[in-house]
């Protein structure tokens, strides 16, 4: 998910998908990506049709096709690399603070442009489920490997609840980011993060024995 290469040139792509490893093919690949995620850049999911791929790449629709099996494939991956740096995971000495600026951080990221794409590929990929693997795996992990190295570190502080995953304290914290941003029910501030923070870590972390 760093979108960056081992030796040997061939990019770091973990998971089942099949991708090219001849150096003509991952240059193809790489040109459709950069137009790919210019295009969500300006546009979103509607600019970045195949059409507008070919026309900002130079790489024709077949072979599209031989790389990506959809657009919002396409679009996903594209999107994961460019998003691979963004919103890294602070280190401020507690769990507590470590997971409560990470929540604001996403939830400023979910709040701005960057949001807006993600909620248009999430939507695109209930339809085109042959998308969903791309977009879990460039850019769900990443994200989720994020916080997971931070729920780690909190349990080898001793500051969090042994008894919980990893994978469900991520749910818990940033699942009703992705909820109020597809809702639009409550904002994506500040604030909000904050209270929602409080909210988990509450039953995440362990409390301080009383005095």
């Amino acid at each position: 998910m760093t979108g960056t290469r081992p030796p040997g040139g061939a990019p770091a792509r973990p998971g089942l998908l099949a991708h090219p490893t001849t150096p003509r093919s991952l240059r193809v690949h790489d040109a459709a990506l950069r137009a790919a995620a210019e295009l969500l850049a300006e546009g979103g999911l509607p600019a970045t049709t195949m059409d507008a791929v070919v026309a900002r790449s130079g790489v024709s629709k077949a072979t599209l096709y031989k790389h990506w099996p959809s657009r919002t494939a396409l679009a996903a991956e594209a999107f994961g690399l460019r998003m691979a740096d963004a919103a890294a995971p602070p280190d401020t000495g507690s769990a507590r603070g470590d997971l409560t600026e990470h929540l604001r951080q996403v939830s400023a990221l979910y709040a701005g442009d960057h949001g807006l794409v993600f909620s248009q590929l999430l939507a695109a990929c209930v339809i085109d489920p042959g998308a969903g693997s791309y977009f879990r795996e460039f850019f769900l992990q990443g994200r989720r490997d994020a916080v997971a190295e931070l729920w780690r570190r909190a349990l080898e502080r001793g500051e969090a609840d042994p008894d919980i995953d990893g994978e469900t304290a991520i749910d818990l914290l940033f699942g009703p980011l992705v909820f109020r941003l597809m809702a639009g029910h409550l904002p994506l501030t500040r604030q909000e993060a904050d209270r929602i923070a409080a909210a988990a870590l509450g039953g995440l972390l362990r409390r301080p024995p009383p005095s």
